[in-house]
């Protein structure tokens, strides 16, 4: 038989009628539909916020804090000169170029080029920030740089 739109079912046993609670004795999820009794966790609208421990001081209160966290911190993606040699000579090597190449992972942070190595190709690159050799070894290299 072949098999074609009209006569495709799900495999027998992967799809389960829906439990209705609370319906009567004969359901076997009657009165009090699965909840116990009384007590917090058995009145509707009830949901408990991540970290809830009932009552008792939680987790993240109870370990100490040490140091600074910064909230305005910026995070940096660090790519070395020498990585960029992987792109044909007259390349504008962007953001977008750089995450599709896999050379940044981080969607969310800045880029920053750093000199590590030697660049052979002649690139324009845009980035947020670049080392005082990264910039002079893209200069020597006939690429630019630009400053996003």
């Amino acid at each position: 038989m072949a098999v074609n739109l009209s006569n495709l079912k799900p495999p027998r046993g992967s799809r389960h009628r829906k439990v209705r609670v609370g319906r009567g004795i004969g359901s076997k999820l009657g009165k009090t539909a699965g909840k116990g009794n009384k007590g917090q966790k058995s009145r509707k609208g009830y949901s408990r916020r991540p970290g809830f421990e009932g009552g008792q001081m939680p987790l993240r209160r109870r370990i100490p804090k040490r140091g600074f966290h910064n909230p305005t911190r910026v995070e940096y993606a660090v790519v070395n000169v020498e990585s960029l040699n992987i792109f044909p000579a007259g390349t504008i090597v962007t953001r977008d170029l750089l995450l599709g190449s896999g050379l940044v992972r981080e969607v969310q942070a800045e880029i920053k080029v750093l000199g590590d190595g030697e660049l052979t190709t002649a690139l324009t690159v845009q980035a947020h920030k670049f080392s005082k050799s990264a910039g002079e070894k893209i200069a020597a290299a006939g690429g630019k740089v630009e400053i996003l």
